[in-house]
């Protein structure tokens, strides 16, 4: 495989023993074997970055090797290669990439790395700074934390929806409780004709799971 995998494997297939006890999987260079684990620190932010060009794996293997926590949502797809039905693993929301880092970290990375000239934020549009300007969009931990146990799966099922896509069922706010998706926090809606759980990542969109039987759902506060 020569892409980012965020999950440590065994024989191929994602190790979800970590996730499934709340634990962050480890960022892990494709290029290097480099691993960095994610632990929380009040003086970095989750920054989302924009990678030019499909090139969001290579800047994550550069920024691993940096040091730094990286995160790429993905799920494998099935498709047709010289002939014979493939699973390929692809990029949930294409060229995007979470970068777990401080301020100055990111205004180094995003503007003054050489190596990095692809690399761009993915600008907040519906906030402005003292300079009238539009902030880089970071995401607060508890909703990446959250996005990271939905989509660390990569499975086959998982959707980047829209708000048309999604038929909300009481809108309940609600923890799965067992199964492949065990931990994530969501709304509960009919997506493609199934039930599912919805996960909202700010100002970027809503991420759908696989379906989720009843009895797999607890309804929690807000």
């Amino acid at each position: 495989m020569n892409t980012l995998s965020n999950v440590k494997t065994h024989g191929g297939q994602p190790d979800l023993h970590n996730a499934r006890l709340g634990i962050i999987p480890e960022a892990v260079s494709s290029k290097t074997g480099v691993s960095v684990g994610y632990v929380h620190a009040p003086d970095k932010k989750w920054y989302v970055l924009r990678a030019t060009y499909g090139r969001a794996d290579q800047a994550a293997d550069f920024l691993i090797n940096d040091g730094n926590y990286v995160y790429i949502a993905k799920r494998y797809t099935r498709k047709t290669v010289n002939g014979k039905q493939k699973k390929v693993l692809e990029s949930l929301i294409p060229n995007l990439l979470f970068a777990y880092i401080t301020p100055e970290k990111s205004e180094q990375l995003v503007k003054h790395t050489p190596a990095l000239t692809y690399l761009t934020y993915y600008y907040d549009h519906f906030k402005k700074n003292a300079d009238d300007k539009n902030p880089p969009l970071t995401v607060p931990s508890r909703e990446m934390e959250n996005f990271i146990y939905a989509t660390c799966s990569q499975s086959e099922h998982l959707l980047l929806v829209n708000k048309s896509q999604v038929h909300y069922r009481g809108g309940e706010m609600v923890r799965v409780t067992d199964g492949l998706f065990k931990g994530v926090e969501g709304r509960v809606a009919r997506v493609a004709g199934q039930q599912r759980v919805i996960v909202s990542l700010s100002r970027i969109g809503l991420v759908s799971t696989a379906y989720i039987p009843t009895a797999f759902l607890t309804v929690i506060s807000e």
